[in-house]
């Protein structure tokens, strides 16, 4: 097949979870399939990038653009803007007259055999019909995100700002999912919030491609942990960890210390905002930003930890973590739509009080965190390897070729 695939942005530097999973899936097409990948390139984006990106792709297009610095003047002021626009902020900010002219360019010249939108911003530049199948890969339901973000904003202003964006999402991701052939989701959670948010909306039912992990790479490394040493990772400019980082560093970490008072926190991951930088100046927090590897980091850790109250698709996070054999510790929005099992592979745990007693728990008894530890190893090893995911991608694509509905696989 020829696919035309469009995002928002190149996916290296792997960086967040939306690209490892993308990275991991195109990788394993692009041994079959002839992939042309389309996005969005910041102005200075490294070469090596470029370069990159054709282990996965056969053909890349950019189109330049400069997103602002969050937090700063030009950030505001370009937000602003959109305060009073009928898109959503997240996707409306990918307007762009020359992405449009680009992708009208590409399916005028019938090279293709099927077109994936990968995320939800990449809409906002699609002609109103499309001349080829047409597949939307979605990593969350956003609306969901929005609606968590105004139910947890903390003062009145934040919340009718955050109400009025998750209105503006609903009509869009209701309006965007009813023109695709087939509309992938990463859980079935995400399946099932999509047919009660959009009913009648969908040409088919929702396809369910589930969240795979690198289990050669992300290896078990005995004898590296720290004892009562927390770890988290993720991208630290986007607000679900921000916020959940501040909720676990405000409500959750000082129950630990009544009883563990040597504890320690390492929160990994790019681009920090100042509101996580300053959680470093707390006596053993650490805030690294950018890291080359995850790994050793996830390795110092006693306990893996995943304290979200905002989010949606499924956490990459949680199964690299399993599959190094950690013991994990996440609230129920945390582990959405990942096939765990609460105390057999991760412990699930919401309220503050409950969820420090979890992490002291693990972190005193080395049995139960070691039998925990063993068994996410497993699941992840014998299900959910990215090969056989991107197989499961893959029949999906031909059978919208086909105009048919992909069979739904069980785990």
């Amino acid at each position: 097949m020829k696919i035309l695939w469009l995002n928002s942005g190149l996916l290296l530097p792997l960086d967040k979870g939306g690209k490892l999973r993308t990275w991991h899936l195109m990788r394993h097409l692009a041994l079959k399939h002839d992939i042309t990948y389309l996005s969005f390139a910041e102005r200075g984006q490294r070469h090596e990038d470029r370069v990159g990106m054709r282990e996965v792709c056969n053909a890349l297009e950019t189109v330049p653009r400069t997103d602002p610095a969050k937090g700063t003047l030009a950030f505001y002021a370009d937000a602003a803007k959109h305060v009073v626009a009928p898109l959503p902020y997240a996707v409306g900010k990918y307007r762009s007259a020359d992405y449009a002219a680009q992708v009208r360019r590409f399916l005028e010249s019938g090279g293709f055999d099927v077109i994936v939108t990968d995320f939800l911003p990449p809409v906002a530049n699609l002609p109103r019909t499309l001349s080829i199948p047409s597949v939307l890969f979605t990593h969350n339901v956003e609306a969901e995100i929005w609606r968590r973000h105004a139910e947890n904003a903390s003062n009145p202003f934040s919340r009718a700002l955050m109400t009025q964006q998750w209105n503006r999402m609903l009509r869009f991701e209701r309006e965007a999912l009813s023109r695709f052939d087939l509309v992938l989701a990463v859980s079935e959670a995400d399946s099932q919030t999509f047919g009660r948010l959009y009913p009648g909306a969908l040409r088919r039912p929702v396809h369910v491609v589930q969240t795979g992990v690198d289990t050669s790479y992300f290896t078990p490394m005995p004898g590296n942990e720290r004892r009562a040493h927390l770890v988290f990772t993720g991208s630290m400019d986007w607000l679900p960890n921000e916020d959940g980082m501040l909720y676990f560093v405000r409500e959750i970490l000082p129950r630990i210390r009544q009883v563990e008072p040597e504890v320690t926190l390492s929160i990994i991951g790019r681009a920090p905002t100042q509101a996580v930088k300053r959680l470093a100046e707390d006596h053993g927090i650490e805030v690294t930003g950018r890291v080359d590897d995850v790994r050793p980091h996830v390795a110092k850790g006693d306990v893996y930890v995943v304290p979200l109250r905002i989010g949606g698709g499924t956490r990459l996070k949680i199964f690299e973590a399993m599959s190094m054999a950690k013991a994990v510790v996440s609230t129920t929005v945390g582990a959405e739509g990942l096939p765990v099992t609460s105390g057999r592979d991760v412990v699930i745990a919401d309220e503050p009080a409950r969820f420090a007693q979890a992490v002291v728990h693990l972190i005193r008894d080395e049995g139960a965190r070691r039998q925990i530890e063993s068994a996410a190893r497993q699941l992840v090893v014998e299900k959910y390897d990215w090969a056989a995911v991107a197989h499961d991608f893959e029949d999906a694509l031909v059978a919208v070729r086909r105009n048919a509905a992909p069979v739904r696989l069980t785990a």
